[in-house]
Protein backbone atom coordinates (compact mmCIF):
# COMPACT_ATOMS: atom_id res chain seq x y z
CA UNK A 1 0.00 0.00 0.00
CA UNK A 2 1.48 3.24 -1.02
CA UNK A 3 2.01 6.25 1.76
CA UNK A 4 0.09 8.86 2.00
CA UNK A 5 2.31 12.33 0.84
CA UNK A 6 2.38 15.91 2.28
CA UNK A 7 2.09 18.52 0.02
CA UNK A 8 6.11 18.63 0.16
CA UNK A 9 5.74 14.99 -1.48
CA UNK A 10 7.37 13.23 1.59
CA UNK A 11 5.88 9.99 2.71
CA UNK A 12 3.94 10.15 6.10
CA UNK A 13 1.77 8.24 7.93
CA UNK A 14 -2.20 7.30 7.41
CA UNK A 15 -4.46 9.59 8.92
CA UNK A 16 -6.14 8.88 11.98
CA UNK A 17 -8.78 11.88 11.89
CA UNK A 18 -10.88 9.97 14.79
CA UNK A 19 -8.19 8.99 17.04
CA UNK A 20 -8.72 9.77 20.94
CA UNK A 21 -6.50 8.21 23.36
CA UNK A 22 -8.13 4.89 25.21
CA UNK A 23 -8.41 4.69 28.85
CA UNK A 24 -6.49 3.05 31.23
CA UNK A 25 -7.39 -0.33 31.44
CA UNK A 26 -10.05 -0.71 34.61
CA UNK A 27 -9.44 -2.37 37.68
CA UNK A 28 -12.05 -5.35 36.78
CA UNK A 29 -12.22 -8.82 36.73
CA UNK A 30 -12.43 -10.49 32.84
CA UNK A 31 -14.58 -14.04 33.12
CA UNK A 32 -14.64 -16.66 30.76
CA UNK A 33 -15.02 -20.51 30.80
CA UNK A 34 -11.95 -21.47 31.99
CA UNK A 35 -11.14 -18.67 34.75
CA UNK A 36 -10.77 -15.69 35.66
CA UNK A 37 -8.68 -12.62 35.61
CA UNK A 38 -8.63 -10.41 38.32
CA UNK A 39 -6.68 -7.93 40.08
CA UNK A 40 -3.52 -9.34 42.09
CA UNK A 41 -4.65 -8.87 45.92
CA UNK A 42 -1.62 -10.62 47.91
CA UNK A 43 -4.36 -11.27 51.02
CA UNK A 44 -6.01 -13.06 48.85
CA UNK A 45 -3.59 -14.63 46.33
CA UNK A 46 -0.14 -15.14 47.68
CA UNK A 47 -0.44 -18.28 49.18
CA UNK A 48 -2.33 -19.92 46.77
CA UNK A 49 0.37 -18.96 44.21
CA UNK A 50 3.12 -20.00 46.27
CA UNK A 51 1.40 -23.19 46.82
CA UNK A 52 0.78 -23.64 42.85
CA UNK A 53 4.53 -22.57 42.03
CA UNK A 54 6.25 -25.29 44.29
CA UNK A 55 4.64 -27.43 41.76
CA UNK A 56 7.25 -26.56 39.60
CA UNK A 57 10.60 -28.16 41.90
CA UNK A 58 13.29 -26.88 39.43
CA UNK A 59 11.80 -23.12 39.05
CA UNK A 60 11.76 -23.51 35.55
CA UNK A 61 9.21 -20.68 35.66
CA UNK A 62 11.25 -18.30 37.10
CA UNK A 63 14.10 -18.52 34.56
CA UNK A 64 13.47 -15.60 32.29
CA UNK A 65 11.60 -13.49 35.04
CA UNK A 66 13.88 -10.70 36.46
CA UNK A 67 12.89 -11.64 39.96
CA UNK A 68 12.26 -15.11 41.94
CA UNK A 69 11.71 -17.62 42.78
CA UNK A 70 10.90 -17.14 45.84
CA UNK A 71 11.85 -19.38 48.85
CA UNK A 72 9.09 -18.65 51.25
CA UNK A 73 5.53 -17.32 51.20
CA UNK A 74 6.50 -14.28 53.49
CA UNK A 75 9.15 -13.74 50.70
CA UNK A 76 6.98 -13.65 47.69
CA UNK A 77 4.23 -11.90 49.97
CA UNK A 78 6.44 -9.11 50.23
CA UNK A 79 7.84 -8.34 46.91
CA UNK A 80 4.37 -8.80 45.68
CA UNK A 81 3.12 -6.07 48.22
CA UNK A 82 6.09 -4.00 46.65
CA UNK A 83 6.03 -4.32 43.06
CA UNK A 84 2.38 -5.66 42.25
CA UNK A 85 0.26 -3.10 43.51
CA UNK A 86 0.59 -0.24 41.44
CA UNK A 87 -0.94 0.69 38.16
CA UNK A 88 1.83 0.21 35.32
CA UNK A 89 2.41 -2.97 35.60
CA UNK A 90 -1.19 -3.90 36.97
CA UNK A 91 -0.87 -7.19 37.81
CA UNK A 92 -3.67 -9.46 37.71
CA UNK A 93 -3.94 -12.75 39.08
CA UNK A 94 -5.01 -15.64 37.08
CA UNK A 95 -8.03 -17.65 38.70
CA UNK A 96 -9.03 -21.78 37.90
CA UNK A 97 -12.64 -21.46 36.86
CA UNK A 98 -13.14 -25.12 38.26
CA UNK A 99 -11.24 -24.50 41.59
CA UNK A 100 -11.45 -20.76 42.38
CA UNK A 101 -7.82 -21.29 43.09
CA UNK A 102 -5.07 -18.63 41.64
CA UNK A 103 -2.76 -20.63 39.43
CA UNK A 104 -0.83 -17.99 37.61
CA UNK A 105 -0.26 -14.36 37.16
CA UNK A 106 0.45 -11.45 33.85
CA UNK A 107 0.33 -8.04 33.99
CA UNK A 108 -0.31 -5.39 31.53
CA UNK A 109 2.54 -2.85 31.58
CA UNK A 110 4.14 0.15 29.36
CA UNK A 111 1.05 1.18 29.09
CA UNK A 112 0.97 4.15 26.93
CA UNK A 113 -2.57 5.63 25.92
CA UNK A 114 -1.53 9.27 23.79
CA UNK A 115 -0.31 6.00 21.66
CA UNK A 116 -2.32 3.36 21.83
CA UNK A 117 0.00 1.09 22.83
CA UNK A 118 -0.20 -1.72 25.75
CA UNK A 119 2.05 -4.70 26.57
CA UNK A 120 1.28 -7.68 28.35
CA UNK A 121 4.29 -9.40 30.11
CA UNK A 122 5.43 -10.27 34.10
CA UNK A 123 3.87 -14.02 32.58
CA UNK A 124 4.38 -16.81 35.50
CA UNK A 125 2.03 -19.99 35.10
CA UNK A 126 2.78 -22.47 37.61
CA UNK A 127 2.36 -25.85 36.33
CA UNK A 128 -1.39 -26.24 37.29
CA UNK A 129 -2.24 -23.59 34.62
CA UNK A 130 0.91 -24.26 32.06
CA UNK A 131 -0.57 -25.78 28.64
CA UNK A 132 -4.46 -25.63 30.18
CA UNK A 133 -7.18 -24.26 28.24
CA UNK A 134 -7.26 -21.49 30.71
CA UNK A 135 -3.74 -20.10 30.23
CA UNK A 136 -4.78 -19.62 26.53
CA UNK A 137 -8.42 -17.71 27.44
CA UNK A 138 -6.76 -15.70 30.32
CA UNK A 139 -4.77 -13.91 27.61
CA UNK A 140 -7.17 -13.92 25.38
CA UNK A 141 -9.12 -12.14 27.79
CA UNK A 142 -6.37 -9.92 28.40
CA UNK A 143 -5.61 -8.91 24.82
CA UNK A 144 -9.75 -8.48 24.09
CA UNK A 145 -9.85 -6.09 26.82
CA UNK A 146 -7.51 -3.69 25.61
CA UNK A 147 -8.44 -3.65 21.58
CA UNK A 148 -12.00 -3.42 23.39
CA UNK A 149 -10.69 -0.12 24.84
CA UNK A 150 -9.64 1.03 21.80
CA UNK A 151 -5.51 0.52 21.90
CA UNK A 152 -4.29 0.15 19.11
CA UNK A 153 -1.00 -2.04 19.41
CA UNK A 154 -0.72 -5.16 22.16
CA UNK A 155 2.85 -6.03 22.76
CA UNK A 156 4.75 -8.48 23.76
CA UNK A 157 8.66 -8.88 25.06
CA UNK A 158 10.95 -11.24 25.91
CA UNK A 159 14.13 -12.43 26.60
CA UNK A 160 15.10 -13.61 22.83
CA UNK A 161 16.56 -17.36 24.73
CA UNK A 162 13.56 -17.90 26.01
CA UNK A 163 11.80 -20.19 23.33
CA UNK A 164 8.70 -21.22 25.16
CA UNK A 165 7.85 -17.77 25.24
CA UNK A 166 8.76 -16.71 21.62
CA UNK A 167 6.81 -20.05 20.21
CA UNK A 168 3.69 -18.86 23.02
CA UNK A 169 3.65 -15.28 21.26
CA UNK A 170 3.22 -17.06 17.94
CA UNK A 171 0.44 -18.98 18.96
CA UNK A 172 -1.13 -16.28 19.91
CA UNK A 173 -1.12 -14.68 16.87
CA UNK A 174 1.65 -11.70 17.96
CA UNK A 175 3.73 -11.10 15.14
CA UNK A 176 7.20 -11.14 15.46
CA UNK A 177 8.98 -7.60 14.72
CA UNK A 178 12.79 -8.17 15.71
CA UNK A 179 15.24 -8.27 18.25
CA UNK A 180 16.74 -5.41 20.05
CA UNK A 181 20.50 -6.34 21.30
CA UNK A 182 21.49 -5.74 24.49
CA UNK A 183 18.08 -4.20 25.65
CA UNK A 184 18.79 -4.72 29.00
CA UNK A 185 20.21 -6.63 32.53
CA UNK A 186 18.62 -8.83 34.41
CA UNK A 187 20.08 -11.32 37.12
CA UNK A 188 23.57 -10.50 36.49
CA UNK A 189 22.87 -11.30 32.49
CA UNK A 190 22.78 -9.70 29.19
CA UNK A 191 19.42 -9.46 27.70
CA UNK A 192 18.41 -9.56 24.08
CA UNK A 193 14.70 -8.69 23.61
CA UNK A 194 12.69 -10.71 21.21
CA UNK A 195 9.60 -8.05 20.16
CA UNK A 196 6.32 -9.40 19.09
CA UNK A 197 2.96 -7.54 19.02
CA UNK A 198 -0.93 -7.63 16.99
CA UNK A 199 -2.78 -4.85 15.97
CA UNK A 200 -6.05 -3.09 15.73
CA UNK A 201 -6.49 -4.30 12.60
CA UNK A 202 -5.91 -8.08 12.77
CA UNK A 203 -7.76 -8.27 16.06
CA UNK A 204 -11.25 -9.42 14.52
CA UNK A 205 -9.73 -11.92 12.99
CA UNK A 206 -7.66 -13.03 15.78
CA UNK A 207 -10.68 -12.99 17.96
CA UNK A 208 -12.85 -15.06 15.35
CA UNK A 209 -9.73 -17.53 16.30
CA UNK A 210 -9.55 -17.91 19.73
CA UNK A 211 -13.77 -17.89 19.88
CA UNK A 212 -13.49 -20.87 17.55
CA UNK A 213 -10.34 -22.28 19.79
CA UNK A 214 -12.10 -21.82 23.04
CA UNK A 215 -15.48 -22.92 21.78
CA UNK A 216 -16.81 -26.21 23.74
CA UNK A 217 -17.04 -27.78 19.91
CA UNK A 218 -13.14 -27.64 19.73
CA UNK A 219 -12.58 -30.25 22.81
CA UNK A 220 -13.51 -33.84 22.86
CA UNK A 221 -14.73 -35.65 25.85
CA UNK A 222 -11.61 -36.20 27.40
CA UNK A 223 -10.74 -31.90 26.79
CA UNK A 224 -8.23 -32.73 23.97
CA UNK A 225 -8.22 -29.75 21.41
CA UNK A 226 -9.44 -30.73 17.98
CA UNK A 227 -7.91 -28.24 15.83
CA UNK A 228 -4.59 -26.34 17.68
CA UNK A 229 -4.72 -22.83 17.96
CA UNK A 230 -1.79 -22.24 16.00
CA UNK A 231 -3.07 -23.87 13.00
CA UNK A 232 -5.92 -21.29 12.98
CA UNK A 233 -3.50 -18.45 14.04
CA UNK A 234 -0.69 -19.05 11.85
CA UNK A 235 -2.17 -17.51 8.42
CA UNK A 236 -2.86 -14.52 10.28
CA UNK A 237 0.37 -13.47 11.45
CA UNK A 238 2.34 -10.83 9.52
CA UNK A 239 6.20 -12.21 10.22
CA UNK A 240 7.26 -15.38 11.80
CA UNK A 241 10.07 -15.58 14.05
Amino acid sequence: MEPDRNPLGQPIGFALPDWAPPPRPPREPMTGRFCRVEPLDPTRHAAELHEANLQDAEARMWTYLPYGPFASLGEYRAWMERACLGDDPMFHAIVDGATGRAVGVASYLRIDPAAGSIEVGHIAYSPLLQRAPAATEAMYLMMRRAFELGYRRYEWKCDALNAPSRGAAQRLGLAYEGIFRQASVYKRRNRDTAWYAAIDREWPALRAAFERWLAPANFDERGRQRSSLRELTRPLLAREG
